[in-house]
């Protein structure tokens, strides 16, 4: 299984109006995702206002490949959060159990 991190900063003053879409859109997105194991959103807190994130588990590398293309390092995003993020990082593990 491969567990992937995708990290968010958003524009400054933007945090709001990301977070209703972190939560109306990317959350249930992520959770209707055939190939994803679990999910787990990180929402912004009072101390890093501007960051939210993902932690999600993955059946594999070919489950991750086809939901986002053989570009799989590159972090992806939704039109409708491209002018709300300033910064996206993503990363991928081996999952150890």
């Amino acid at each position: 299984m491969i567990m992937r991190i995708f990290q968010v900063v958003t524009q400054p003053g933007k945090e709001e109006e990301f977070g209703r879409f972190f939560y109306k859109t990317a959350i249930p997105l992520m959770k209707g995702t055939k190939g994803i194991v679990q999910v787990l959103p990180g929402a912004a807190r009072a101390d890093s206002p501007r960051e939210f994130s993902f932690v999600m588990v993955w059946e594999s590398l070919d489950a991750l490949k086809a939901f986002v293309g053989e570009d799989y390092n590159n972090p992806h995003i939704d039109p409708a959060e491209a002018e709300l993020v300033q910064s996206r990082t993503i990363k991928h593990y081996d999952l150890v159990e």
